[in-house]
This record gives structure tokens, sequence and C-alpha cells, in this order.
């Protein structure tokens, strides 16, 4: 299973599968605005140059042809007419001859003997197409235009025909880009029409198939439209397939387990994925198999205890009964209460055992870990049982740091092991003669490369059966040996005892002395 904690983003198959659906047809759509743009930049550059050029050759024909210097130089307004119509110039470009002040002398769409017709079109709303082709030039540009620079914009700019007149006027080269009244954009070049150094008039030259240009441009984007529009439907339609299908499957298994179709997610293929799909399928595997194993543990669990407490509740009943027949025999009824005393202890301690255990998960999830010294942390549980030692004949309890002061440091929770060291301490006391020691030793061992902490918990009692070493751990095994006190364990203890270790990381076993008693040794890493 894929570890996807602190992993980077792009390493995911998923994550760059939608990184690449989302940038594929926005890609498309910058690269053809890019390569559109270009080519109107390109265009309006070339069409101003060439304008230039026809306006400077027009321009020295005027100059040649039309005007003269005595005794002032001035420019022929017949001569002028005459020489722009003998130009013919195309349907497209248009040349018009202004005098020094401004006033119009010739207009080359007047003086040619052609004539341009052109139907009107019906008068109609515009179509839907037309109005989102044109809604997407408008977001086109305003988009791309910070990203892409017009370079056409800079080599033409937008003016009025009277700023455009005057630098022409003046003696210099102007070039404009506007509307005309006909509603079209225009790109217009003026110059000076000159006598020797004298500027006698001027001379426009404009050209009107812009628009045309730019519909055709807006022809072309369409092809990088459709593919775009392609590619977000395929790279949709896998998406549903890789991921929305995937997820409704899961989602569907998950409804079967919650109504108690299923009791497991039984989706192989989906748990096969080396993404993020297939590790939430076997997570979410792994998670129910863990919740149908609790929920068989509770059942066990409820089970167990309504069996441990049946059996006291039976003594004491009995007790009870045959109280009523020997009333008249205090030594009987001394024993009998003796036996209701036990009982109820026995009970007591079995229900705080059971009360301990239910509380003991939720309290391991609920605080939080720390690291501690857990040589100083042992010897402080065991310096309990020497303040608490009421009965000076029973067995004592000593410590042993066999660290030799190493300062060996373990991450855990202070309450859950505690309760560890108690257990373990109060099963062996209860194994142990009356002269006897039982002894706590923390020792330091190594798994591989792993150090660890061992805590190692000594009797010298009867010791355990070898076919009983691995079964004393399981819950409510209460077998004691011939002549050990019964009723003083609720068999819970090492039971819990394990089922911490476990929470830590670690592991619980016991063995026998050789020299006799029992050992039990609880392995924790060492941080």
């Amino acid at each position: 299973m894929p570890d996807l904690k602190g992993a980077n983003p792009l390493s995911s198959r998923i994550a760059r599968l939608i990184f690449a659906s989302n940038l594929a047809g926005l890609a498309i759509l910058i690269l053809g605005a890019m390569v559109l743009n270009e080519m109107r930049a390109s265009f309006v550059v070339a069409k101003k140059q060439d304008l230039v050029g026809q306006a400077q050759v027009f321009s020295n024909l005027l100059a040649e042809g039309a005007t003269f210097g005595q005794p002032q130089p001035v420019m022929d307004e017949d001569l002028a007419r005459a020489t722009l119509a003998d130009l013919s110039l195309p349907v497209s470009i248009r040349g018009k001859v202004y005098g020094p002040e401004g006033s119009l002398i010739g207009d080359s769409y007047f003086l040619s003997d052609r004539v341009v017709v052109s139907s009107l079109p019906p008068l109609q709303e515009p179509s839907r197409l037309s109005r989102w082709g044109r809604s997407l030039s408008e977001w086109a540009v305003s988009t791309f235009g910070a990203i892409v620079p017009d370079r056409g914009g800079d080599a033409v700019r937008t003016q009025t025909f009277e700023d455009e007149f005057a630098v022409a006027a003046s003696g210099a080269e102007a070039a404009s880009q506007r509307f005309n009244d006909r509603g079209q954009r225009i790109i217009s070049v003026s110059v000076p029409v000159q006598h020797v150094s004298a500027v006698v008039g001027v001379l426009t030259v404009e050209s009107n198939d812009i628009d045309e240009i730019i519909r055709a441009e807006r022809a072309a984007l369409i092809p990088f439209i459709g593919v775009a529009v392609l590619v977000a439907l395929i790279t949709s339609t896998l998406l549903t397939i890789g991921i929305a299908r995937p997820l409704r499957r899961l989602s569907a298994a998950a409804d079967d387990v919650r109504s108690g179709s299923s009791q497991r997610l039984d989706l192989p293929r989906i748990a096969r994925r080396r993404d993020e799909i297939g590790a939430l399928a076997n997570s979410m595997g792994s998670m129910t198999d863990a919740l149908f194993e609790r929920i068989s543990a509770n059942e066990q669990f409820a089970a167990d205890v309504a069996h441990e407490i049946k059996n006291p509740l039976t003594s004491i009943r009995s007790a009870v009964e045959t109280a009523e027949r020997v009333k008249g025999n205090p030594e009987a009824m001394a024993k009998l209460h003796e036996v209701i005393a036990h009982d109820v202890g026995r009970l007591d301690r079995l229900i705080t055992d059971i009360s301990n255990a239910s509380r003991l998960e939720a309290e391991i999830t609920r605080v939080p870990t720390e690291t501690m010294n857990i040589a100083r942390f042992v010897q402080d549980v065991v310096s309990t049982y020497e303040h608490l030692k009421l009965d000076e004949a029973g067995p004592t309890v000593s410590f042993e740091d066999a660290t030799m002061g190493a300062g060996l440091r373990v991450r855990g929770r202070e309450g859950p092991l505690g309760q560890v060291i108690r257990n373990l301490i109060d099963n062996a006391l209860s194994f142990s003669p009356q002269d006897g020691t039982v002894t706590v030793r923390v020792e330091q061992d190594r798994i591989g490369p792993q150090t660890t902490a061992r805590i190692v918990v000594e009797d010298i009692g009867p010791g355990i059966p070898d076919d009983k070493l691995e079964k004393i751990f399981d819950r409510f095994y209460t077998d004691r040996p011939k002549g050990a006190a019964f009723g003083r364990n609720s068999g819970l203890g090492l039971s819990i005892v394990q089922q911490i270790a476990a929470t830590h990381l670690g592991q619980v076993w016991a063995e026998n002395r050789e020299s006799g008693g029992a050992r039990f040794v609880v392995e924790l890493p060492a941080s």
C-alpha cells in the first residue's frame, strides 16, 4: 500500500492525470491565441509598411506632376486629382489628397470609374454562434492580451485623423488605425507632399480590409476550440472511468456493508490499483475487517463477562439458600458469611477490571503519548508498593536498573504503562510465598537497528505450565496451581497488559525461570 503522508502532489498518478487533463485544453487555446496574435501583429506591421511604401511613391508622383514653385510652392488641385485617378488603386486601398490647411482636394473612391456595389444583408438578430464567437474573442483578447504582447498595436497606434494629419503637415510620416465613416476598421498612413522642402499638401492612404482578416482569424480559431473541446470530453471521460466510477463502486460496497447485506468490501480490481483509490479501497477493506473483528470480540467479551459474573452470583445464591437451613449453627453461618464476603469481593474486582478493560481503548486513543525515562518511571511505580505495604510478612517488591543509568527513553502514555507494571506486579505477588520477593528490572536490548527497553517482572512462585505460557494472556483465564489462593484475580490483568503493549508497538511474553518461578517480559521500542 503506498504511503500518502507528506508525498509530493505531482508524484500521485491521479494528481498528474487531473493536472494534465485540466491543462491540456487550456494549453491548446493558449497556443492558438498566441499563434493568431502573432499572425495579427505580423499582418498589421506588414500592412503598415506596405502602405508607407505606396504612400511615398504616390507622394513623389504628386510632387513631380502636380506641384510648382513660382512664385510660391503650391499644388495644382486639378493635376493632383488627375494624378490620383491615374493610380488605379485597388478596392481595398483608398487614397486622399489634402491641402496644407486640411481641405480635401481629391478622393480615389470618387475619382475612380469603378462602382462598388454590395447588397445589404437582411436585417436580423445575430446568431447565437456569432454572439458566442464575439464573446470568446473579447475574452481571449482581455485574457491573453496581457500575456502575449501585441506588437501590431505598438506599430500602429489608435488616434484621430486630425492628429495624424497634423503630424504629416509638419513634414513627418504618420500612421494610425481607427474606424471610418462606414464602421470599418482601417489602417491609415499620411505623408507630406513636398516641393523641395515646403509642404504643399498631405497624401493619406487607407486600407479597409482589416475586418476581413480578423474574421478569417476568428474562423481559424474554431478548429483550436473544437480540438480543445474534444480533448476536454476525452479527459472528462477518462476521469469518470478512472476516478468517479471506482469511487461510486466503493460507496455502493460501503452501503452494502452498512445495510448488512455484505460483511466485507470485495473489490479486488480496485484494490489492485497502484494509486490513491487503490489505497483507499485497501484501507476501507482493512477498516471493515477490523470493525467486524471488533464486533466479534465485543460479542465474545459480553458472553465471557456474563459467564464470569454468573459464577460468583451462583455461589452467593447457594450460600444464601444454605443460610436459611443452618440458622441455628453459628459456626456454619460464619463460614457462609465468609463465602458471601469473598464472592462479593470477587464480583467487585471483576466489575472493576471489566470497567477498566472497556475504557482502556478509548483512553489510549484519547491520551497523547510523551517521551519518558523508562527506568525512572518504573522505579516510581515500584516505590508505591513499598509505601502501601501493610503486611510485613508478605512478599516484597524490589527494583533493579540494569541499564546502568543510561537514561533509556520510551514514548508512551503514563497511565496505561503504569497499569501494565502494576498488573504484572499484582499477578506476581498473588503467586509468591509470604517471604518471597518480586523483582522488577529494566534492561536495554536491541532488535536489529532498533534499541528496545525491557521491563522484566520475576517471582519465585510455582511457575507456569509450558502449555499455558501463551494461554494465560487470554481474557478471563484464571487456571491457578494447587494451593494458590482462588478468586483474587479476574483473569483480565494479563489480557490488558498484552493489549497495552500492542498499542505501544511492543510485545509481552511469559517464561519460566531455571531456578523456579515465572518471568514476564514487556519489550518496547526506545526513542
